[in-house]
């Protein structure tokens, strides 16, 4: 399937000197390791979404890049590495997500707090933070200590329809990653929540629609909508190419459903203008 006009990016040049910072540090981010098209637009800021805990998942979602396998060791000094990054880009605004490690008994969620907290103490205090999390199999004991570091935005991407899960998220479950959200909200009302889904899987508008208002039940704030792009040729075909102006529709419907703010076109992704996002808070 050939790849439409609205789809197409340039390439940009210069982004050495990002890419440096991360290997100089020590450091992985989810732009590389997925293969964001975006990645690019980014870099150039410059800004970036910190991945955590490896480079490695322990699930195999049939949409995603990044390498699923053995985990690797926890880096205990992985927290200050980020914060150092952060502040040495001059950050104001940090996203900080992870592969999913089920091996570890909370999931991942205590590193997720010492790397929020360690972010905390090196840049300014006006500086906002957003974690992407993982289901952490739904356990609020995962969630409030992820909560008790004090993100200002909360993220857990639902992904796609429910119908959708058994192909594209084997390993998941639609209920438990709504409930993720609902607890958050539960367990830190001030908390911003966040969610995003890709197109192109073989769902349908309707199916987006009732979507939307599972997130909105569950006390959803922002969401994002995008165009899903195979990585590789060993995950998920494109099913369709969803023209810019369905995009369009949907922003418009999330609106009306009482999102705070809602970012739909196809090359949107979740951890992109995130600051930008929060703004409309």
């Amino acid at each position: 399937m050939r790849l439409p006009e609205w789809l197409k990016t340039e390439k940009r040049p210069g982004l050495h000197g990002t890419k440096h910072l991360f290997r100089r540090h020590g450091i992985s981010t989810v732009c590389e390791e997925a293969r964001c098209p975006n990645r690019g637009v980014c870099f150039m800021r410059p800004t970036a979404a910190f991945m955590i805990l490896g480079s490695n998942c322990t699930r195999n979602c049939g949409f995603c890049a990044v390498n699923s396998g053995g985990p690797e060791p926890v880096d205990a000094a992985e927290p200050e590495k980020v914060a150092a990054a952060a502040a040495e880009m001059g950050l104001t605004y940090v996203v900080i997500t992870s592969v999913t490690r089920d091996d570890l008994p909370d999931g991942g969620a205590g590193h997720f707090a010492a790397t929020v907290r360690a972010v905390r103490r090196r840049l300014p205090a006006a500086a906002r933070i957003e974690v992407l999390t993982p289901d952490f199999r739904g356990d609020s004991v995962a969630l409030k200590a992820v909560l008790d570091s004090g993100p200002d935005v909360y993220n857990h991407n639902i992904e796609t329809i429910g119908r959708l899960y058994a192909a594209v998220r084997p390993e998941a479950d639609y209920r438990r990653s709504l409930s993720v959200l609902k607890q958050v909200k539960e367990i830190r009302p001030s908390v911003r929540t966040k969610s995003g889904l890709m197109l192109g899987l073989g769902e349908t508008v309707a199916e987006v629609h009732l979507l939307l208002q599972d997130l909105r039940a569950a006390g959803c704030d922002f969401v994002t909508i995008g165009q899903y792009l195979r990585p590789t040729r060993n995950n998920l075909p494109v099913v369709e190419y969803v023209r810019p102006e369905i995009f369009e529709d949907l922003r418009k419907t999330a609106l009306g459903m009482g999102f705070i703010y809602a970012a739909s076109a196809p090359l949107v992704r979740s951890s992109m203008n995130a600051e930008e996002m929060y703004g409309h808070v």
